[in-house]
């Protein structure tokens, strides 16, 4: 069994910062951002939230499906950057699409996450006959947790958000997910102290295993081990799923990948033994957008004729957690 995606949808804010207006604000240039990121551009919020970023994409992709919103069953939502704790994202965006039918939950695999609510929405429809469609959003402001006088990373990152509709099909789908929490040090982002009033002076401490001298809520990250896991885990997950059904890896047509840095997939391409020719990459225009940047891609690929119907693709996804996973099917 395997998933048909139905509709897609796709939204990113109207401010876009260039590798110019990046220098402004850190010893950087555009030269420099190109050669080592492959990229020039991403957009930022300015003002939206990360919910309503992802309900725009929502609805996007409800409308391209051509569905009545209240036959959808169930709202996964793929987030790293929401302004609450709670309630989800899933449930405010059903809240504003009007998927009054909808069960919402969010999960955070970070730049994994929508091959992991991918992986999920098959699953839920394999094993419900009463589920008609899922609707799967990522969406992500990682300018709301971009440490903008780190000049290594700030200008990597930048906000965006995408969404597909989901239905059951007997179209080819093989998935495979994974982790690795020995490297969760290496690329990590705190969420605020835990402090209560009964708290005491002999308290527990707790080491956590991340740098002690970082206590910003800000994305860190230890390039060079984020670099070497990255280059593997990508053919690690690809390899893996397609083994799961004894297929040739070469029998993918289009990758899509997580667009981390053009540097990371040339050389997970190379490992895969795989043509660069075969991914798509949006870098240039979108930055690293975590969960978003696959879904983006996608959509990009499918309205310019890159990807078409009857397409074996690949999502692969790879990020803090450390996570990994891949998808292959058909489109």
């Amino acid at each position: 069994m395997g998933v048909n995606i139905l509709g897609i949808g796709s939204y990113v804010p109207p401010l876009t910062v260039d590798n110019d207006m990046m220098s402004t604000i850190v010893d950087t240039n555009d030269e420099w951002i190109t050669t080592r990121t492959g990229i020039k551009t991403r957009h930022m919020v300015n003002g939206e939230s990360t919910w309503y970023i992802g309900a725009q994409a929502a609805k996007a992709a409800v409308l391209n499906a051509g569905i009545d919103v209240k036959d959808i069953g169930l709202i996964i939502d793929s987030t790293i950057t929401l302004e609450f704790h709670t309630p989800s994202a899933a449930c405010l965006i059903q809240r504003e699409i009007g998927a009054e039918n909808a069960a919402c939950f969010d999960i955070g695999a970070a730049c994994s996450g929508f091959v992991y609510g991918f992986d999920t929405a098959m699953r839920y429809l394999m094993t419900d006959d009463s589920l008609k469609y899922v609707l799967l959003v990522a969406n992500e402001a990682l300018s709301r947790i971009t440490n903008f006088e780190d000049r290594s990373s700030c200008v990597l990152f930048g906000d965006g958000a995408a969404a597909v509709v989901l239905e059951k099909s007997d179209k080819l789908f093989t998935s495979w997910l994974g982790a690795d929490g020995n490297g969760a040090k290496f690329l990590y982002c705190r969420s605020g102290k835990a402090d209560h009033p009964f708290m005491t002076e002999d308290r527990e401490n707790v080491h956590d295993g991340m740098d002690d001298s970082i206590t910003h809520e800000y994305i860190f990250q230890d390039g060079k081990e984020v670099y070497k896991f990255a280059t593997k885990a990508l053919p690690t997950a690809a390899l893996n799923a397609a083994k799961k059904i004894d297929m040739d890896i070469g029998d993918v047509d289009v990758f899509v990948p997580h667009q981390a840095n053009v540097r990371i997939i040339e050389t997970a391409a190379k490992n895969l033994g795989v043509s660069l020719d075969k991914f798509v990459l949006t870098l240039d225009r979108f930055g690293n957008t975590s969960s978003a940047s696959i879904p983006l891609a996608f959509d990009d690929a499918v309205r310019t004729g890159r990807i078409k119907r009857g397409d074996k693709v690949c999502f692969v996804g790879f990020g803090a957690g450390l996570t990994l996973g891949s998808v292959i099917f058909e489109y």
